[in-house]
């Protein structure tokens, strides 16, 4: 299988150092041998790879941004993009899988643990020897987090939880669980152990989307949740949202990887499938979306690179996160749809990877914040005034 190229019309690489090539180059490599020739395969059946697990914590795929002292990678924004832009590129579902763990488990446990808690949990959870999932989503509650009816509440010893949380990745095979409750009307974290007594996780079935993922409910019917498993600096609704924010970032990396799928798909079909005696790729109609796709993988790739390069350097908004998501996740979704248009039936089969992108798209454009929640973040900062309510 030859290894994959990307598009690069603006020559972005050169604004990359040879280290951050490296490590894309390295991703890439993964994504071609390991994960495209199964796929397809663990897609149709709702599986998700666990045997890829100790192969990317040994390429310092989970938590690679986070320092090396507690055994991870300790790589600036950029390259944790780049990473997260291949990983989406083989599929959704394996990049969900990575920014779950690094993101929104071991940032929360890195940002707002113990020192205890941070050197029990974070080798562990880099090595993949334990897997972690994040609960702040609700049956009722989504774009509304702070609406959340989990609550918490302190008994001898610890805290007695109750609660349930819906659309979590991971959840059925996760070792811990980041929870998010209220405890007197007040957000805390709380890091809830598979097999504490009352604690379910059941997996969530008949999705078609991210199929390669595992999605679960997480239940909890009075979990006594040990004093030393509360995340003691977490101060409030701000702090499973910094955790978002994490998150938010890697997405809008990783959906350039299906874009640059989706692509160079529909572009090597073009000039191969003969119509009317002539490529399609000769019609003009099929050069103008391929033209769309290519100016949109270019604006991302760009607007990529300079949000690393803030996150890196410290002037990042959250906003600024919000609107490279929000870009991001539409143009790819446009771009997986037409794609199909240009293969025609072709684009619905397992032979082409553009149907299988479309679906998890879908969905990756509806969580950790949908298009809605970012248009009204943005606007609420260029305006001075919330839309929310």
């Amino acid at each position: 299988m030859d290894n994959f190229k990307g598009v690069d019309y603006f020559n972005t690489e050169s604004l990359l150092t040879q280290e951050e090539i490296m490590i894309r180059d390295t991703v890439r490599i993964f994504v071609t041998k390991e994960v495209l020739p199964l796929i397809e395969e663990h897609y149709s059946k709702g599986l998700f790879p666990m045997h890829l697990i100790p192969q990317m914590a040994e390429m310092g795929l989970l938590g690679p941004n986070l320092p090396e002292e507690y055994g991870c990678a300790g790589l600036n924004n950029v390259a944790y993009g780049l990473m997260m832009q291949e990983l989406e590129r083989g599929d959704s579902g394996i990049r969900s899988f990575a920014s779950v763990q690094g993101s929104l488990v071991m940032y929360p446990i890195f940002t707002f643990g113990s020192e205890e808690q941070k050197n029990k949990w974070l080798p562990l959870l880099a090595k993949g020897e334990k897997i972690g999932c994040f609960g702040l989503t609700e049956p009722n509650h989504g774009s509304n987090p702070g609406g959340m009816e989990s609550k918490a509440v302190k008994v001898d010893g610890g805290y007695m939880l109750n609660g349930a949380k819906m659309w979590i990745t991971n959840g059925s095979i996760a070792d811990i669980s980041i929870v998010w409750a209220k405890l007197e009307g007040k957000v805390i974290g709380l890091i809830v152990e598979k097999g504490f007594k009352g604690f379910t996780t059941p997996e969530i079935r008949g999705k078609h989307s991210l199929r390669a993922s595992i999605t679960s409910e997480l239940i909890f019917d009075d979990v006594f949740v040990p004093d030393e498993n509360i995340l003691p600096k977490t101060t409030g609704l701000k702090n499973p949202l910094m955790c978002l924010n994490q998150a938010r970032y890697g997405i809008a990396w990783g959906v350039v990887g299906a874009m640059l799928t989706c692509y160079e798909t529909a572009l090597n079909y073009a000039k191969s499938r003969i119509q009317f005696e002539k490529p399609i790729a000769a019609f003009q109609m099929t050069q103008e979306k391929l033209v769309y796709f290519l100016t949109e993988i270019t604006k991302a790739q760009l607007l990529n690179i300079q949000l690393g390069r803030m996150k890196d350097n410290g002037t990042l908004k959250f906003t600024q996160v919000s609107l490279a998501k929000r870009n991001n996740c539409e143009k790819a979704l446009e771009i997986a749809r037409m794609s199909r248009e240009i293969l025609g039936a072709n684009g619905i089969s397992n032979e082409y990877p553009i149907m299988r992108h479309s679906a998890n798209l879908e969905s990756v454009k509806t969580y950790e914040g949908t298009h809605e929640m970012h248009t009204l973040i943005i606007g609420e900062d260029i305006t001075g005034y919330s839309a929310f309510l």
